[in-house]
């Protein structure tokens, strides 16, 4: 079993590399289905989040996979050659743990990786490319990263993307509480963000959204009003502040929208947020006089700034992290002698089964069923100690002092007594 972890994330690519190799929740399960088919890889599960792409497999060679990635995307290799981390055997597990358990995040101790890993394993499992290693490495790293939450404060401190969203517009706009505040989309993170600006009280909250009836449900928690994104070019000129998190390939917001919108407010100053991956707004739009457009990566200092405070419960998740990185290995290597264990006792399953055979013919002729078990008991005993007592006689001098201790250790053996 050759565990390996691979992949890009916000410390190693910008956004604009990074959401070339994002994957759609919708296209992940024949992705899996194509990587394994594909490179010899035995097992596969996809993490894709708007900070990283990874890849976790049970593979020989992770080279191929890695070229897969690209080539999956319409990449060349070259292309993404300089961004890529690659993980073998215990770093991989390592990686996997820390992940887990947002030590890894842009927001160090950020929970929503442990849900968005859970929703990698349950697509590998919906597309049958999680097997006996992947299970068991997902199923432990699930157990560290509770363990770390229950033993460490690691995200009692956090500051998230929202929050980071929220402390960004308030050196734009002297009160959020006066500012009309737009969200598109209607996932996990612009929930999230609903929350943290609601909680300013603005004055306006709408939520837009492909589905009406989801953009209405969500915007009903915090009296807002929903639309579709047909609605868009309509609204965006009333709303002082945009967040955007959609699932979209392509961007939503392009630049001649926001020019119209912003020539209709008259150059008031509008301020945007694009936490998706994909973005959801054209990069061309940073450009235009009056607009304010930060990336998940523009984010990164905001979300940075209480890390110090959280140093100490960093510290003991890595010692929580290490110790259970050395148990999974002394199980994997466990995992690695079982087929010369299973051909060992085939071994002895053979000569048992041909010793038997004889004995039981020796019974059919009428020879006494006491010299038949003497019989059975040399036998077994001359083809079980056949093998250890060759090598022994046949084993060359250097060889020799090592082959005895074996031996002896093996038979709990003590010739000087």
């Amino acid at each position: 079993m050759q565990l390996h972890a691979f992949g890009i994330n916000h410390q190693t690519a910008p956004v604009d590399v990074r959401e070339k190799v994002a994957f759609q929740p919708d296209s992940m399960e024949g992705a899996l289905r194509d990587l394994v088919d594909n490179c010899k890889v035995r097992e596969a599960a996809i993490i894709s989040t708007c900070n990283r792409t990874e890849i976790y497999c049970n593979a020989q060679d992770p080279a191929p996979a890695i070229d897969w990635l690209a080539g999956y995307h319409h990449l060349k290799t070259q292309y993404i050659a300089p961004y890529v981390y690659s993980f073998p055997r215990g770093e991989a597990v390592k990686h996997a743990f820390r992940v887990a358990s947002g030590l890894d995040s842009m927001v160090i101790g950020e929970p929503q990786i442990l849900g968005q890993f859970k929703q990698a394993v349950n697509s590998a499992e919906q597309a049958g490319t999680l097997g006996f290693l992947l299970h068991k490495l997902f199923q432990r790293t699930f157990s560290v990263a509770k363990e770390v939450r229950s033993q460490t404060s690691i995200g009692s401190s956090s500051v998230s993307m929202a929050a980071a969203a929220v402390r960004l517009a308030e050196r734009i706009f002297p009160s959020i509480s006066d500012q009309n505040v737009l969200f598109i989309g209607a996932g996990e993170m612009i929930e999230l963000n609903a929350m943290h600006f609601s909680a300013h009280n603005p004055k306006k909250i709408t939520v837009a959204n492909r589905t009406l009836e989801r953009a209405k449900q969500l915007a009903s928690r915090f009296n807002g009003q929903g639309i579709t994104l047909n609605e868009l070019p309509e609204h965006l000129a009333e709303n002082d502040i945009i967040v955007t998190s959609t699932a979209s390939q392509l961007p939503i917001l392009g630049k001649g929208m926001v020019e119209r919108a912003i020539k209709a407010r008259k150059h008031r100053p509008i301020f945007m947020v694009d936490l998706a991956v994909p973005r959801d707004i054209e990069p061309e739009v940073s450009e235009l006089d009056d607009v304010f457009l930060y990336t998940v990566d523009d984010l990164a200092g905001v979300v940075r700034e209480g890390l110090n405070s959280r140093q100490s419960a960093v510290a003991q998740a890595e010692v929580i992290i290490d110790s259970n990185v050395a148990h999974f290995m002394d199980w994997l290597e466990s995992r690695e002698i079982v087929p010369t264990i299973r051909a060992l006792r085939d071994h002895g399953e053979r000569h048992r089964r041909h010793e038997l055979d004889r004995a039981m013919r020796m019974l059919a002729k009428g020879v006494d069923p006491q010299q038949v078990l003497e019989a059975l008991s040399v036998g077994l005993t001359n083809k079980f100690l056949h093998v250890p007592s060759h090598a022994l006689n046949h084993a060359n001098a250097a060889e020799r002092d090592d082959l005895v201790d074996l031996v002896n250790r093996l038979y709990h053996l003590h010739p000087s007594e």
